[in-house]
């Protein structure tokens, strides 16, 4: 049970490609990504972030790959891991072939900066023969000289020339599963650039405010820039760049999704800020819950309100819910309805047993 969005967001439907397993574009759900901050060639540490960032419920993961040792190193990663691995390339043309030999499902490149077309011909052909995709990676702080020249500075217009030339070069080796970005640290310069890109283009488009910043601001810029292009119906996968563990960025990710109806998973909490009406302790109680909810992954809609204010009206569009009441006395509610008055001492345990209950009902109504 959810409320109805105010209104519907029509997403621009792109050109469906495949990242491994992983259907990006189209008409399939927007995915979140992140990006794994160990050293490559510390193989188990790679892995076991990997598998955390998997965990968190991320669908793609980006690993760098600065050098031999480490782009060699994917070929022991990948056997260890579900989840498709895209490999960072920056410079040197090599690392890119070796990535995609060594089962790497995508490479962000931008082909500008790897140099002739002799060797941007050798990356796609690897890719070719390795079923691998590629993301046409555009930063705002890495522009061809030439066209910086021409704008003076970064610019909407400068990103999107940039994308749009470097999407030419991997066309012209007859290559389309493509995907393409146009990052900047800066909302406004990152919003322009990809509503002109949206236009020009028909790849699906990889979302993300680059550098950020750390959890609380990068998180507040994030859902700023990415909701604002993903309210345009902008956008196929997603990354949430934040100077923090990366399981934070698919956190953030995937609550922007769920805070626009565009994807649900998990448990989504409807709580109130407290005040002094609370009948319990409102905040503490939702900490504990998140916790103790983190691991379902199938949506439900979950309502902690602690007084009767606002508390009857939320759980009416909740499949649980709980309203404070006066006296250690507060109103459970299931789909709307009221079903019984429980204690303080009971709330955490009685909504887990009725979360994970209602999981296991809709679970084997799927099956």
């Amino acid at each position: 049970m959810s409320i109805r969005p105010f209104r519907d967001i029509i997403r621009k439907k792109t050109k469906e490609i495949s990242v491994g397993k992983v259907l990006v574009g189209g008409n399939n759900p927007i995915s979140v990504q992140s990006m794994t901050n160990t050293l490559t060639k510390d193989i188990k540490s790679t892995i076991n972030q990997i598998n955390a960032i998997e965990k968190e419920g991320a669908d793609l993961v980006r690993v760098s790959c600065p050098d031999e040792e480490s782009s060699k190193s994917l070929k022991e990663i990948t056997k260890n891991v579900k989840i498709p691995i895209i490999a960072d390339i920056h410079f040197h043309y090599k690392r890119a072939i070796e990535a995609a030999e060594n089962g790497a499902s995508c490479l962000r490149i931008n082909p500008g900066n790897i140099g002739e077309k002799k060797k941007i011909k050798e990356v796609v052909s690897a890719a070719k023969n390795n079923n691998c995709s590629i993301r046409i990676g555009v930063n705002a702080g890495s522009l061809e000289k030439d066209i910086l020249e021409k704008y003076k500075e970064p610019c909407p217009e400068a990103l999107v020339e940039s994308a749009l030339r470097n999407i030419s070069l991997i066309e012209n080796e007859n290559f389309s599963n493509l995907k393409v970005s146009v990052k900047s640290s800066d909302v406004f310069l990152s919003i322009g650039a990809y509503r002109k890109l949206s236009k020009a283009t028909e790849y699906p488009l990889h979302l993300g405010i680059t550098e950020a910043g750390s959890f609380i601001p990068g998180s507040i810029k994030s859902s700023i820039g990415l909701g604002n292009l993903l309210l345009d119906g902008i956008g196929d996968t997603i990354r949430v760049s934040l100077s923090d563990d990366p399981v934070q960025e698919v956190k953030i990710g995937n609550e922007i999704l769920k805070s626009l109806n565009l994807r649900n998973r998990g448990v989504k909490i409807i709580a109130c800020p407290s005040c002094a009406r609370q009948g319990f302790e409102v905040i503490k109680t939702v900490k504990i819950l998140e916790e103790k909810l983190a691991h379902i992954k199938t949506p439900i809609s979950l309502s902690i309100i602690g007084c009767v204010v606002n508390g009857p009206g939320e759980a009416a569009y909740t499949d649980v819910g709980i309203t404070g009441g006066g006296k250690d006395s507060n109103m459970l509610y299931l789909k709307g309805i009221q079903t019984e008055k429980i204690s303080n001492n009971e709330i955490i345990s009685k909504v887990v047993e009725l979360v994970e209950n209602k999981v296991k009902e809709i679970n084997n109504n799927n099956s």
